[in-house]
């Protein structure tokens, strides 16, 4: 049985709307997967996202982008600190020669602590997510390097989102809806509230995907 998933994405900053698919099947314990995004057809066709992939579920991932010529390697792992599982991740581009390490230690099914580090910078991101009421979600997050904060708030079965980025003092709006079907539908908006900025257009995205059965 294999999965395929059909994608359409239209930016009002962009000046052809863009499409994607991504068809992955199991082969044992493994998930493989071919993915395609960006690609335009407007003044002839353009295939920019060429991607394919091996996965363990909750072990592994070997991604190989084409037209980079990159190979990225991901291992994941979890371990119990002080009753609590830390949620580990490696992950490694070959190409960019870049290295990432992510944990998250799960206080309760409503608190959790994340930390994100780039081997060989200065600093590291932390983010707190807290789920209030089962249906809305607080996640501050700071940027040691930077020094720079970002907010983030969602809200309901219908997302709702909001978040806000110090540095650049960009604001974003979402709402994504998924159905029974199959099918989810994604519109989001982006302003920098700079007082330069202020006057200027939000950039508008409208997204919807498709899952099929094979």
């Amino acid at each position: 049985m294999m999965k395929a998933t059909v994608k359409a994405q239209y930016e009002t900053e962009k000046e052809a709307p863009t499409g994607g698919a991504t068809v992955a099947f199991k082969a044992g314990d493994l998930k493989l997967r071919a993915s395609m995004t960006d690609v335009t057809l407007l003044n002839g066709p353009s295939f920019k996202g060429l991607a394919v992939a091996v996965e363990k579920p909750g072990s592994f991932i070997f991604d190989y982008n084409v037209p980079k010529n990159d190979f990225t390697f991901q291992f994941m792992n979890s371990i119990k600190v002080l009753e609590k599982p830390l949620n580990l991740t490696y992950s490694h581009s070959v190409g960019e020669n870049k290295t990432i390490l992510d944990g998250t230690l799960v206080f309760d099914s409503a608190n959790k602590l994340s930390v994100n580090h780039k081997l060989g910078s200065e600093g590291c991101k932390l983010k707190y997510s807290y789920v209030h009421g089962g249906l809305t979600t607080f996640e501050p997050s700071y940027d040691t390097q930077e020094d720079s904060w970002d907010f983030a708030v969602s809200h309901g079965k219908d997302v709702c989102s909001a978040t806000y980025k110090t540095p650049s003092k960009n604001l974003g709006l979402q709402w994504s809806r998924s159905s029974k079907l199959g099918a989810s539908f994604k519109v989001s908006a982006s302003l920098c509230v700079d007082d330069e900025e202020l006057f200027k257009f939000p950039k508008l995205t409208a997204e919807t995907s498709w899952d099929f059965e094979i």
